[in-house]
C-alpha cells in the first residue's frame, strides 16, 4: 500500500466510496419537510380555527334565523305605524291602505327591476377580451347531436 498521501493513490477495498449526490426525489422530499416545518404552526392554527368555526356554525344559523324573525317583525310594525299615520292623515282607513299598497307595489317593482338588471350584469362579459374568448369558445363547440339519450324527455 502506498502511504505517501497522494491523491491518485488507489483506494483500499475496506474504504467506502463517497455517497452519491442526492437525486431529484430526495430534493423534493427535503423541500416538503422544509415547508412542513415552515408552515406547520400556521396549519395547526388553521385547523384550530376551522374547528371553532365548525362549532359556531349552529350558533350562526340560529342568530340568522332570530335576526330574520326580528326584521320581519320590525317591518310589519313599521307598516302598521305608517298605515295608522296615513289613516290619520287621510281620515279613512280605506284610503290609507290603498296608499300603503301603492307604495309597496312601487317598492316591489323597483326590486324586480333591480333584480333583472343584476341578472343582466351577470350574463354580460366584463371586457372585450372576455367577449371574444366567449365567442371563440362558442364557435369551437360541436353542433347539437340530437342522438344522445339525455336529449329525449
Amino acid at each position: 500500500m502506498d502511504q505517501t498521501g497522494r491523491e491518485d493513490a488507489p483506494v483500499a477495498p475496506d474504504e467506502t466510496p463517497p455517497p452519491a449526490p442526492p437525486g431529484l426525489l430526495d430534493d423534493i422530499g427535503r423541500l416538503g419537510r422544509a415547508f412542513q416545518r415552515l408552515f406547520g404552526a400556521q396549519l395547526k392554527l388553521l385547523s384550530a380555527e376551522l374547528g371553532l368555526a365548525r362549532s359556531a356554525v349552529h350558533w350562526l344559523l340560529i342568530a340568522g334565523l332570530v335576526a330574520t324573525v326580528a326584521a320581519v317583525g320590525m317591518g310589519l310594525t313599521l307598516l302598521g305605524l305608517i298605515g295608522w299615520l296615513l289613516a290619520q292623515w287621510f281620515g279613512s282607513w280605506a284610503w290609507a291602505l290603498a296608499a300603503l299598497s301603492l307604495v309597496e307595489l312601487l317598492f316591489l317593482a323597483g326590486a324586480m327591476l333591480l333584480f333583472r338588471r343584476c341578472m343582466h350584469w351577470m350574463t354580460l362579459p366584463a371586457t372585450r377580451g372576455e367577449w371574444s374568448a366567449m365567442m371563440r369558445e362558442t364557435l369551437r363547440r360541436p353542433g347539437p347531436q340530437g342522438s344522445n339519450p339525455e336529449d329525449v324527455p
